[in-house]
């Protein structure tokens, strides 16, 4: 059983027990959330339902993080014009509890 979800503008494909890093989440930690933009669910014997309406998915904040650092640099040839900057993405990890359909 999976699911594939629209979290933030960002599709995961979940099961049960998952443990992803999506973007920062505006929720305090071990705080339980309810997903219900589901682009599609899967059943056990190859069911699949495209867009259903009453299908959820339940998961729990475990931490808040940051990823990565990424260096934007940019540069205009002869004109003496350098700027180096650094990003890094605000992340949070979450834990898959539950799949309902």
């Amino acid at each position: 059983m999976f699911a594939v979800l629209d979290i933030s503008g960002f599709q995961y494909k979940v099961k049960e027990g998952d443990v992803l890093l999506v973007n920062r989440l505006s929720a305090s930690l071990d705080q339980e959330l309810t997903f219900d933009k589901i682009l599609l669910f899967s059943g056990g014997d190859n069911l699949v339902s495209v867009r259903p309406k009453s299908s959820t998915v339940k998961v729990q904040v475990l931490d808040h993080l940051k990823g990565d650092k990424v260096i934007v640099f940019k540069k205009k040839r002869r004109k003496g014009y350098k700027v180096k900057n650094g990003h890094r993405q605000g992340l949070s990890k979450i834990k898959v509890l539950k799949l309902t359909s």
